[in-house]
């Protein structure tokens, strides 16, 4: 029997993305509602915690860092490209 192995995945309540990004709460609502000049379509995308339309939402913490990491990859490229 062949298993893969999957990576625990951590979810971070916004608090937690709070911490981990120095946005505001509302600037992390704002990136992710396309309605906002704020929208950032890279910004990784909540997943609902209970079963409830008003159930509390979280981000998993391997899409935060990979979004961090892309952000720094980009001030590197803008740099490049002066």
């Amino acid at each position: 029997m062949n298993r893969s192995v999957v990576p625990s995945q951590k979810v971070l309540r916004i608090p937690d993305v709070q911490k981990k990004t120095g946005l505001s709460r509302s600037t992390i609502y704002n990136k992710l509602n396309p309605s906002s000049k704020y929208f950032d379509p890279t910004f990784p995308k909540p997943i609902r915690l209970g079963s409830g339309p008003t159930s509390s939402v979280g981000l998993i913490e391997s899409e935060i860092d990979a979004w961090i990491e892309m952000r720094a990859a980009a001030r590197y490229m803008a740099k490049e490209a002066a």
